[in-house]
């Protein structure tokens, strides 16, 4: 199979696919049939534009199969006012119910960040779930005897040693997004992944909250990377503490005007 097939029963010639294509890889002239360029499966990137955007399901992609592409379903689409609320009232969650977050569940939310955009779609992050709640608190150890070395948050610190956990919240899970040390974008795709599961989570009635300590001390404390099995090529570009929020927010609190500057 080449890069793209066309089914010339079901093609209309709309040039939509031609289009679409970021890399500008098919072409399509006058009335003929869209086709790819020379050496297109080299640039292809497999974002599967073309395929996503035809609007009779014509063209099939080597790389992705047209069966595999869920159709969009307009029933389901959340209006403009509830995509507002549901954005606005995300909190970052630091205090969690004793109950844990069902396997299946925590699977789900990373499923479903996988979509997250990622540059050229390469795809880089690559998720470590602590799922042990035991296993997060020690990571908390460790991340609190780096602290001590290091003189860092020592408010933070002072509460550990009195027995209040402001490092990990005594959260139930946490998850790692990781990325190529070699790879210049890797920190913003794991950043817009780690978006992308926060949101995905919300809709699953769970709460997250970023853990900028754990993430500063993974890049100071051998011992955190060794503990969670982290290879070597791969670094922590976000720690995220996950789990059923304890209690339940009511109202949206304000925030700062955007600063704008309009051309």
């Amino acid at each position: 199979m080449q890069l793209i097939d066309v089914d010339l029963e079901k093609c209309k010639r709309d040039g939509i696919c031609s289009a679409v294509c970021p890399a500008a890889l098919i072409r399509q002239e006058g009335e003929d049939f869209p086709e790819t360029i020379a050496d297109a499966a080299q640039f292809c990137i497999g974002c599967g534009h073309c395929v996503a955007a035809c609007p009779t399901g014509a063209l099939s992609h080597a790389r992705i199969s047209l069966d595999d592409c869920v159709p969009l379903r307009p029933d389901i689409e959340p209006s403009s006012d509830s995509v507002e609320q549901f954005l606005k009232r995300r909190r970052s969650i630091r205090e969690f119910k004793e109950n844990p977050v069902p396997h299946d569940v925590l699977e789900k939310i990373i499923d479903t960040a996988r979509w997250a955009p990622s540059a050229i779609n390469i795809q880089p992050v690559r998720w470590l779930v602590v799922e042990k709640r035991a296993d997060v608190r020690h990571l908390a150890e460790l991340v609190a005897g780096w602290m001590r070395v290091a003189g860092y948050a020592p408010r933070y610190l002072a509460a550990w040693e009195k027995g209040r956990d402001m490092i990990l919240r005594g959260a139930p899970h946490l998850v790692l997004a990781c990325g190529s040390a070699e790879n210049d974008w890797a920190s913003i795709d794991c950043a817009i992944a780690v978006t992308y599961l926060e949101l995905a989570a919300q809709a699953q009635g769970v709460g997250t909250c970023w853990s900028g300590l754990l993430a500063r001390a993974a890049g100071a404390n051998p011992s955190i990377r060794e503990f969670v099995g982290l290879e070597d090529s791969l670094k922590i570009y976000g720690a995220v503490m996950i789990g059923f929020p304890k209690f339940q927010y009511r109202r949206i609190p304000n925030r700062n005007d955007a600063v704008i500057k309009w051309f």
